[in-house]
């Protein structure tokens, strides 16, 4: 006597908001999911690296760990960021084929944590964005102000930097 198993599959409501990290980079407002911020810290010790290229800052020691620090204006092709007082590193990790890659950014500052609805985020536009449209993932307006979401994995892609580790190092190798 077989018994017929019956599975019900539990569908999930959609997302209607999440979290997210807003921040800002020179005069733009930016927005990190905040499922991917491991922590905030103050900007200082940033150890550089000889040959990295300008986006990458250096490393910091972050409770035994190297950690690279990716200056995120120059990530975006402007001028690096000039260290102000309200400066900081957002140590992020993002989820990579072979196992979780940790970095810091650079910001200017930290605006705040903000739920912003998913029909509040609008695809990224074709047309006016002073970064490379490829790092946005859309664009929401909170507080009356529009802020750029970014697509994490794209910002920090970590075959990009490995390419731009050796376009830095003349003999093409990692530094």
């Amino acid at each position: 006597m077989s018994q017929a198993l019956s599975l019900e599959v539990a569908t999930r409501p959609p997302i209607l908001s999440a979290q997210y990290l807003v921040f800002n980079s020179g005069d733009e407002l930016f927005a990190l999911g905040i499922l991917c911020v491991r922590e905030i810290i103050e900007y200082g010790h940033v150890t550089p690296v000889p040959k990295m290229p300008a986006t990458l800052r250096g490393v910091v020691n972050l409770r035994g760990a190297v950690v690279p620090v990716m200056d995120l204006a120059a990530r975006f092709g402007k001028p690096a960021s000039t260290v102000g007082r309200r400066t900081c590193i957002v140590i992020v990790e993002v989820d990579t084929e072979d196992e979780p890659f940790v970095i810091g950014l650079i910001v200017d500052a930290v605006s705040a944590v903000q739920e912003i609805a998913a029909a509040d985020i609008e695809p990224q536009p074709s047309f006016g964005l002073k970064i490379d449209a490829d790092f946005v993932a859309g664009v929401a307006k909170v507080r009356g102000r529009f802020v750029i979401v970014l697509d994490i994995h794209e910002v920090v892609a970590v075959h990009q930097l490995g390419r731009l580790v050796a376009d830095a190092d003349p003999r093409g190798a990692p530094a």
